[in-house]
Formats: structure tokens, C-alpha cells, sequence
């Protein structure tokens, strides 16, 4: 007959099904009741040990990981967002969604490492960017570190993010741009001609107020703190924005006497924020013959307009607010009909120089 192991007044381990569980008095007296979540028994011994660890430091116990769920994590970090006024909302919304596709009502202590690279290897399937599942795996290990500090998780797995291609070569000329604003909604085409001649950010445009339009000074600002990078910045009001600030005024007023309130932003409809149109604008490219352009090929076009203007390299980052010429680098495109006019002004300086001929010689031909 085998022998019972001995029970402690304390606390003791027992299987229920083929789940180990564990059971101890806590600091305050209450009998608690929790799964190990595991097959075997000395992963239950070794959490009852570290929760009469606890209690002898005068700790309380610590969080149940499976009762706290995926879902809760992630609508925990979304109320922080909100609260914080974050510019991100919007793409943590997004992400979010995405997420709780696999991981939904998941404990999140049973997410592990290879639960994080099926989620990943899966949306790579579904044609989403490297950039994209990175930001979405971004949010998910933003809400696992927010559980851990407000204690109702007690570990994370490991999230690896994937390997990025940043340097992209999208951008658009003015009639392109012209062409895409046409299909869409007034308040993101004016939008996005607005991008197009600031090389400013969407959340910058679309949050941009009318105390924001210096119209007396000539400039449009952004204050300190309202940026990605944090510093203030101004652009000019070129005729071109002249008119559409214009436009939008002319607008804003027509929907402020309809309503008896003010509105204090430039970009909105009937008085409402602009929200997302992801898909309004692709499919306005692909209409155009743009497919695959991003809102944010419009910040590398603008930066293009500026090198080909002759701006130089430090007021161009003031305009368009990057802070390093690494990033600037990154942003300011050549196209291959640049390429090919230097190539042509090369040539006909080389003729103007009487440049060098390279003959074959009878019989041989010139080294490749």
C-alpha cells in the first residue's frame, strides 16, 4: 500500500484530472485554491514554495496568471492610451483587433514564444508588411509589461520582433496626388494635398486646429510636444495652402452657423474628426494606378519637392520635422528620371569638355 505523502498545515499540492493544483493559507487567513497549469508535480511544489515565500516576507500573494486573460491585457493598455491622449490609438485599435484574432480569451500565461511566431508567421501569410506585425506585437508586449505592473500577471513571454526593410521607394508627383484626392472624401483630399506640399505626418495633419494657422505671421505650427520627436515646428503658407486653408476656413464656418459651435480643427467633417481610411485610400490608388503607395509616401514626396527646389538639407528637416540627417537620408528619394537627367548633364558637359571617346581597336574588343 502506498504511502500518503504528509500534508502541510500550510499548504499542499493535488491533481485534479491530470492538472497538478496547489492550495495554501494566505497572509490574511483565506484558503487559496490555484492551478499550476501543468502535468507535473513539481511545478505545483515549486509555485506552493514561492507562495509561502511570500507570505513568511509579509507579502500578499501574488496574481493568479490564469485568470487574467489576453483580451483583458490589451483593453487595459487601450484605456491607458485614451487616457494618455495618445496620438496611437487609432493603430493600437487596429492591432488589437488583429491580436485577439488567435488570441482572443487565451490566459495569458499560456502564450508562449512559439504562440508568438505562429501569430506572426500567420499574418506574414496574409500578405501583411514585416513593419505591420511588428507595430501589433509592439502593442502586444506593451500589454503584457503594463500587467506586470499592475500585478495581474507575473511573467511575459519572450516577444521577438521580426526583421525590418524600412527603405522604401514609394512616392508621387502632383498630378498622381491630384489624381488619388479626387476620388476621395473632401476633408482627406484636402488632407492629403496638405501632406503632400508639409511632408508632415498623418496624426500631425489631421489633429492640426485652426489656433495652430498663424495667418497674420504666414506660417502653420505645431507646438512642442505635438510631434513625433517632440520639438515645435513651422511651414510657410505657400499660395498653394493659402488657398486650400482657405477652403477649409470657408467650410469650417458654413458648418459652425449650421451648428452654433465652434469647430477647432481644420481637417474634419461636418465638425467631426477625420477616422480612418485605410481602405478609401487604397483603393483611390489603386484606381490611379498607385498600388501599394502608403499615406506616408506622401512625407518622402514632399521631402523630394524640397531637395528638387534647392531647400537646403537643414531647413528641409526643420520643415518636415526629422531630427537626424540619417532619417532625412532615408526620406529624401531619387527618381530614375533624376538619374537619367544626370546622367544627360554629365554627358553634355563631358562634349562641352571634350570628353574622353573609348574606341575598340581592330580585332580587340574594349575590356567589359
Amino acid at each position: 500500500m502506498r504511502k500518503r505523502r504528509a500534508r502541510s498545515l500550510e499548504g499542499h499540492v493535488y491533481r485534479r484530472g491530470r492538472i497538478w493544483w496547489f492550495k495554501w493559507t494566505s497572509l490574511d487567513g483565506q484558503r487559496m485554491y490555484r492551478s499550476s497549469g501543468s502535468l507535473e508535480r513539481a511545478v505545483a511544489e515549486e509555485m506552493l514554495r514561492a507562495e509561502l515565500s511570500r507570505k513568511s516576507k509579509g507579502l500578499p500573494s501574488s496574481p493568479d496568471p490564469w485568470r487574467c486573460r489576453v483580451d483583458e491585457l490589451l483593453e487595459t493598455l487601450q484605456a491607458r492610451y485614451r487616457t494618455e491622449g495618445r496620438r496611437s490609438l487609432e493603430r493600437l485599435k487596429y492591432s488589437k483587433e488583429q491580436l485577439l484574432r488567435l488570441f482572443g480569451n487565451v490566459p495569458a500565461a499560456r502564450v508562449t514564444g512559439a504562440d508568438i511566431l505562429r501569430y506572426a508567421t500567420l499574418r506574414l501569410e496574409e500578405k501583411a508588411a514585416p513593419a505591420t506585425v511588428n507595430r501589433e506585437l509592439a502593442a502586444l508586449r506593451a500589454a503584457y509589461r503594463l500587467g506586470l505592473d499592475n500585478d495581474v500577471i507575473v511573467a511575459m513571454p519572450r516577444i521577438k520582433l521580426l526583421p525590418e526593410n524600412n527603405v522604401r521607394k514609394g512616392f508621387a508627383d502632383g498630378h498622381q496626388v491630384e489624381a488619388i484626392a479626387r476620388r476621395l472624401r473632401d476633408e482627406v483630399a484636402d488632407g492629403v494635398r496638405f501632406a503632400f506640399q508639409t511632408g508632415w505626418r498623418r496624426a500631425e495633419v489631421f489633429s492640426l486646429s485652426w489656433s495652430q494657422v498663424d495667418w497674420s505671421g504666414g506660417f502653420v505650427r505645431l507646438e512642442p510636444g505635438m510631434t513625433k520627436n517632440g520639438e515645435g515646428r513651422a511651414f510657410p503658407i505657400t499660395p498653394a495652402l493659402r488657398a486650400l486653408l482657405e477652403r477649409r476656413q470657408e467650410y469650417t464656418r458654413r458648418c459652425e452657423r449650421a451648428q452654433t459651435r465652434i469647430i477647432p480643427l481644420v481637417f474634419h467633417r461636418k465638425g467631426q474628426p477625420v477616422k480612418s481610411f485605410r481602405r478609401t485610400w487604397a483603393d483611390a490608388c489603386k484606381k490611379t494606378g498607385l498600388p501599394g503607395l502608403l499615406f506616408h509616401d506622401l512625407r518622402r514626396s514632399a521631402v523630394r519637392n524640397l531637395e528638387r527646389a534647392g531647400v537646403s538639407r537643414s531647413v528641409a528637416m526643420k520643415l518636415v520635422g526629422h531630427k537626424t540627417e540619417s532619417v532625412y537620408r532615408r526620406y529624401a528619394i531619387v527618381a530614375e528620371s533624376d538619374l537619367r537627367e544626370a546622367g544627360a548633364k554629365l554627358s553634355a558637359l563631358g562634349d562641352n569638355q571634350g570628353g574622353i571617346r573609348v574606341t575598340a581597336r581592330k580585332g580587340r574588343h574594349p575590356n567589359p
